[in-house]
This record gives C-alpha cells, sequence and structure tokens, in this order.
C-alpha cells in the first residue's frame, strides 16, 4: 500500500484525507534535495521501522519492525561523516539530530527509506514521518500528522508499505 502525502498539505490513509504539514521550504524533486535545505523530497519511501518514546507512548499497533527510543539515540546530519544519515548514539562528534526531544513530534517516529541504501552526502537525512506541532507548523523537511492520525496509519501499515509525497492535489 502506498500512503501519498501531498504537496497540498494533505495525507491518505485508509481512504480519507487528513492535514499534514511538509517541510517549511516545500517540495523538491529527490535529486535536488540537500542537507538542511528545509525541503521535503518528492518520491515513494519506503517504510523502515518505527522509533517510539516508552515514556510518553506505548508501542504502536503496527506490522512494521518497533524500537524504543532512549535518551541516548541520535541520528547523524553531517555531511561526508561516515554515520551520514544513520542512527547514532549521544554524545556524537559530529553533527547529529537528537530523537529524544522536549517538544514531543518524534515520541512517534517512522523512519523512510530516503537516501539510505547506501547514503550520499549530503542528499538529506533524518527524513521521517513524524508526529505534527500542535499548530500544525511546517517541518525541516519531514511529513507530520497529528497522533491519531499517525496510529491510524500504523494500524494499517506493512514491511511492503511506502510513503508517496507528491507534487500538487491528490493523485489517486
Amino acid at each position: 500500500m502506498i500512503f501519498s502525502a501531498t504537496s497540498d498539505g494533505s495525507l491518505e490513509i485508509g481512504g480519507r484525507r487528513v492535514r499534514c504539514a511538509l517541510g517549511r521550504s516545500g517540495v523538491l524533486p529527490a535529486a535536488d534535495k540537500r542537507e538542511g535545505d528545509g525541503a521535503s523530497p518528492l518520491g515513494v519511501w519506503p517504510f523502515r521501522r518505527v522509533l517510539y518514546r516508552p515514556d510518553r507512548e506505548p508501542a504502536p499497533q503496527t506490522r512494521l519492525p518497533v524500537q524504543a527510543l532512549t535518551p541516548a539515540d541520535g541520528w547523524c546530519d553531517a555531511p561526508g561523516d561516515p554515520a551520514y544519515n544513520r542512527p547514532v548514539r549521544l554524545p556524537y562528534p559530529a553533527s547529529a539530530e537528537t530523537l529524544w526531544r522536549d517538544d514531543r513530534v518524534y515520541d512517534l517516529i517512522v523512519v523512510l527509506g530516503h537516501n539510505d541504501d547506501p547514503p550520499v552526502s549530503p542528499m538529506g537525512s533524518a527524513i521521517f514521518l513524524h508526529l505534527a506541532q500542535p499548530d500544525g507548523s511546517p517541518t525541516a523537511g519531514c511529513v507530520a500528522v497529528r497522533r491519531e492520525d499517525l496510529l491510524d496509519l500504523l494500524s494499517l501499515a506493512g514491511p511492503e508499505d511506502a510513503l508517496a509525497i507528491l507534487p500538487g492535489g491528490f493523485q489517486p
């Protein structure tokens, strides 16, 4: 199954449309995506696994692989580093995003298969499907939805499924 997010700010989940937030710079073709540009990459990105904060969320019901986060979990976003676009343990000597955040947006994360097989520097890192800010504000390049919507998506998703980030309105 392909779950479709479109640049108009909507995501299809089980035949219904929900609001989603995309990158603050909009969407770009994956070939044009660069580290730190604030854009969500157009394309179809397989679901790799789910990460969650066990102190705030129970393990979600899904057929995807699930892993509990710890305060030492990070994601390398340093172009040129051997661990670029890979999970790392904090503190890490190069730049790395902290996954154990206070703002709750990473309480539930779906790791997307963007630029990971293998990672190419600096084509973008840490492209996730995660929880939206309460005000629905744009992301740094990810796709974000309300908690209830992400839980609905996870209940339907399996290892063969993916998220499509598409230009324009909904395209069945």
